[in-house]
């Protein structure tokens, strides 16, 4: 099989790294073919700090992925997260020289490479420039503004901005561990599309995707997203809560946050006992599940008020920016008994548990929709939409000024299927040009 027929999307976390493959079948669904997972060691918060411990795992999670699916990778799709992604606001315009004209891809291109010349702070990079809405001649509110006919045409961005240490370091490892790296997609973002429905985005809805190291949060409202952040904590930080307060190894906090584990203590009676061998021949440790489950409640309540400030800060509270489908929740650490009835008690928002089931084939075994591999399918769904595009366009389209990845925004904003083509077959090449760019640059890095 080709590798143009499947993509493959490498998840980098904090406590695992995922090879994931798949493929679309004749109904448009994804088809898992193979999947690997290994310990995540080099990476901390989200970030790579120990070059030569990712590649080993990057290269363990790709070899099992290969023996899953009897095929060999060559490129993949890697997801960033991590501390240091922050997202602003901003809007642009351009003139057209030409109003007779109608707005074409062309023009939109135009629009976004001035958001790329946006001068960030030292040491920064643009990940992504997202088109929210845009506005002709003044008319707002506009979609989608190509066919129509206009002199100035501007609009508002979502711009997701990166350390470009972090990202060279990624772009490092995956080179090392012999790939090449097709694109870099923002976790939330990629989780975003695996578990969300489009009336979800619709009517408006936050994903928070609990992680090992970092909790990443991406809203949606009228179909476009609106907001994403990092919070530089997640699970990691409760079992390092439970080891300290219990005075036990992280092995045996991570056990017991996962068997015994509740975020809401009125759950436990009193005389719930765990007894935890102890370390070399001394006394076994007795641990009641009140007491854990409310070390659990501490960290938990700390993680969701954070998520609720950025939820705020976006402007949930304006009756117009309101998000009537609530929060979802998924990753790693949504699977932690009573979190749902927790998230619903602190936000007063409607909560589910977000399973990446939304786009995938029925084929595919219960272990693939698990809210674990929500960023892996995300990221593999990304590529798979990216792929399908290279072959319409080929024939369309010349040479581009080179922009950077806008390759999202079809995907986000609730279009008809022809627009959607349309469009991607323009977007396609921008993104081309653009993951060339950054080949070169991380060539130049070395």
């Amino acid at each position: 099989m080709e590798q143009n027929d499947i993509a493959v999307g490498l998840d980098i976390g904090t406590t695992k790294i995922v090879a994931m493959i798949g493929r679309k079948n004749e109904y448009g669904k994804v088809e898992i073919i193979g999947i690997g997972k290994s310990k995540s060691l080099g990476v901390h918060r989200g970030v790579v700090n120990n070059i030569t411990q990712t590649i080993q795992s990057i290269q363990q999670a790709i070899q099992e992925a290969e023996a899953d699916s009897g095929l060999k990778i060559s490129e993949v799709v890697v997801g960033i997260a991590g501390q240091h992604i922050r997202s602003l606001q901003h809007s642009d315009y351009i003139t057209r020289p030409n109003p007779e004209e109608v707005i074409d891809a062309d023009d939109i291109h135009t629009l976004c490479n001035q958001v790329h010349k946006l001068v960030m702070l030292p040491g920064e990079e643009i990940i992504h420039v997202l088109p929210q809405e845009f506005k002709v001649d003044g008319q707002a509110e506009i979609k989608e503004p190509i066919g129509m006919y206009g002199g100035r045409l501007e609009a508002n961005f979502h711009v997701v901005v990166g350390q470009v240490s972090s990202i060279r370091n990624i772009g490092r490892c995956v080179k090392s561990a012999g790939l090449e790296l097709s694109a870099v997609t923002l976790e939330p973002l990629a989780s975003a599309n695996a578990v969300l429905s489009q009336e979800e985005k619709e009517a408006g809805v936050a994903l928070i995707d609990i992680g090992g190291g970092t909790t990443d949060l991406a809203i949606f409202k009228d179909g476009i997203i609106r907001h994403t952040a990092v919070i530089p904590f997640g699970g990691n930080v409760i079992t390092e809560d439970i080891k300290e307060g219990c005075s036990i190894i992280e092995k045996q906090a991570e056990l017991l946050k996962i068997k015994f584990g509740s975020a809401w203590p009125g759950e436990n009676k009193d005389n719930e006992i765990v007894s935890i061998p102890g370390l070399r021949g001394r006394e076994p440790k007795e641990i009641t599940l009140k007491n854990l489950s409310k070390i659990i409640h501490a960290r938990v309540v700390e993680i969701i008020e954070q998520v609720y400030l950025e939820i705020k800060n976006y402007g949930h509270d304006e009756q117009k920016k309101k998000l009537i489908a609530g929060l979802v929740l998924t990753g790693g650490g949504a699977q932690l008994k009573h979190l749902k009835q927790l998230a619903e008690y602190i936000t007063g928002m409607d909560t589910r548990i977000g399973y990446p089931n939304e786009h995938l084939a029925g084929t595919n075994d219960a272990e693939t929709t698990s809210p674990v591999y929500a960023t892996a399918v995300g990221l593999v769904m990304n590529s798979l939409e990216k792929g399908k595009t290279r072959f319409q366009e080929e024939a369309v389209l010349s040479d581009k000024s080179p922009v950077e990845s806008t390759e999202e925004t079809g995907v986000e904003s609730g279009e008809t299927e022809q627009e959607e083509t349309s469009k991607k077959v323009a977007r396609k090449s921008i993104f081309d040009k653009w993951a060339e760019k950054f080949k070169d640059f991380l060539d130049n890095a070395e």
